[in-house]
C-alpha cells in the first residue's frame, strides 16, 4: 500500500524533493524573479507538453512537435513583411493546426503506427523548414513586437507563462469535468471497447493529433515572435524532454491514464532540476543522464506497482470464486483479472 501511495503522489514527492535540492544549491531560488525566469524558459516546452498529454492519454505518440514549432516560428516571423505581424502570427498557429491534421490523417485514416507516422512527418516538416529558409534563420520586421510576451503580465509572470498556465488549467477542467474528456480516457484504455460502447474513437484520435499540432503551433509562434527569429533548428530536442515531463507527471505511455496537473508538476520538476544543475555548471550531457535515470526509475516503479496490483486483484477474484463454489452457487460472470 505504501508503494502504491508513493506512485499515486509521486509527482508531489518528486517536485518537493527537487525544489528542496534546488533551494539548497541555488541562492535565492524562491525569489519571484528567479521563479518567473525559470517558468518563462519552461513555457515553450510546456505548450508542447499540453498537446502531448492529450495524445498520450489517447494511447498514441507524437514526435513531430519540435519540427512543427520550427515551421510555425518561420511562418509567424518570416511572413510579417507580407502580411503584417498579427496576421503572420495567426498563420503560424494555422500551420500547426494543419500539420496536426496531417499527422491525424496518417495515423487515423491511413492507419500508420503513430510512432512511425510522426517520425516521418517530423523529418518532412524539418526538411520543409530548411528548404524554405535555405537553412538560415529569418528575422521579423520589428524586434520590439514580441517583447510584451516576455514582460510581466500577472504578478511577475510573463505573458508567455500566463498563456501556458491558463491553457493547462483549461485542459485540466476539460479532462476532468467534461464527457469528452472522460471519453478520451476510455479511448486510450481500449479504443475497441470504447467504440463498441458508442464512442467514436477515431474522431477522438483525430482530434488529439490536431490539438497537439495546434499547441506546437502556439509554442512556435510565442517562441519565434518573442525572439523575433524563426529558425529551422528550433525545437530539435524539445519533444523528448516534453515527453519526459509528461511521463514524470504520471501519464502512461500505454494510454488511458494521465492528468494536466501531473504534467505541470513534471514540467516544474524538470525546470527546477535544470536550474539547479546549470547553476552548479553541470555539463548538458550529465543533465540528460540525470533526467533519463529519473524517467527510467519512475517507469520501473509504475510497472512494479501495476504488477502487484494485478496480483492482488487476481487473488481476490480467485478467493471470491472459490467461496461462491463452496456455497453451491455458480458465478454469474467470469471475473476478469487485471494484468
Amino acid at each position: 500500500m505504501a508503494l502504491l501511495g508513493l506512485v499515486r503522489y509521486r509527482v508531489i514527492v518528486i517536485l518537493v524533493a527537487t525544489l528542496a535540492i534546488a533551494a539548497t544549491f541555488v541562492p535565492g531560488f524562491f525569489d519571484a524573479r528567479t521563479l518567473s525566469l525559470g517558468l518563462d524558459r519552461a513555457a515553450t516546452m510546456g505548450l508542447i507538453a499540453i498537446g502531448l498529454t492529450v495524445v498520450l492519454i489517447a494511447g498514441q505518440l507524437d514526435l513531430s512537435g519540435g519540427a512543427i514549432l520550427a515551421l510555425s516560428s518561420i511562418a509567424a516571423v518570416g511572413l510579417q513583411g507580407e502580411l503584417g505581424q498579427v496576421p503572420a502570427a495567426l498563420v503560424g498557429v494555422g500551420v500547426g493546426l494543419v500539420a496536426g491534421a496531417f499527422n491525424a490523417l496518417l495515423v487515423v485514416v491511413l492507419r500508420i503506427n503513430s510512432l512511425v507516422a510522426t517520425l516521418a512527418s517530423m523529418l518532412l516538416f524539418r526538411a520543409v523548414c530548411h528548404l524554405i529558409t535555405d537553412s538560415r534563420p529569418v528575422s521579423g520586421i520589428d524586434p520590439f513586437f514580441g517583447i510584451p510576451l516576455t514582460q510581466p503580465l500577472v504578478w511577475t509572470l510573463s505573458a508567455r507563462v500566463t498563456i501556458f498556465l491558463v491553457l493547462i488549467l483549461l485542459l485540466h477542467v476539460w479532462l476532468t469535468r467534461s464527457v469528452v474528456g472522460r471519453n478520451l480516457f476510455a479511448v486510450g484504455s481500449n479504443a475497441t471497447s470504447a467504440s463498441a460502447s458508442g464512442i467514436r474513437s477515431r474522431w477522438y484520435l483525430f482530434g488529439a493529433f490536431v490539438f497537439s499540432g495546434l499547441m506546437a503551433g502556439v509554442a512556435g509562434v510565442t517562441f519565434g515572435v518573442a525572439a523575433n527569429t524563426g529558425s529551422p533548428v528550433f525545437g530539435d530536442t524539445i519533444v523528448l524532454t516534453a515527453i519526459a515531463a509528461v511521463v514524470i507527471g504520471g501519464t502512461r505511455l500505454e494510454g488511458g491514464i494521465g492528468s494536466a496537473l501531473g504534467t505541470l508538476g513534471g514540467l516544474l520538476t524538470l525546470a527546477s532540476l535544470t536550474t539547479a544543475m546549470e547553476y552548479q555548471s553541470v555539463p548538458a550531457y550529465v543533465q540528460d543522464i540525470v533526467t533519463g535515470v529519473i524517467l527510467l526509475l519512475l517507469i520501473l516503479l509504475d510497472r512494479l506497482t501495476h504488477s502487484k496490483r494485478g496480483v492482488n486483484v487476481s487473488l481476490t477474484a480467485l478467493v471470491h470464486r472459490l467461496s461462491r463454489k463452496s456455497a453451491g452457487t455458480q458465478p454469474k460472470e467470469i471475473e476478469r483479472t487485471i494484468a
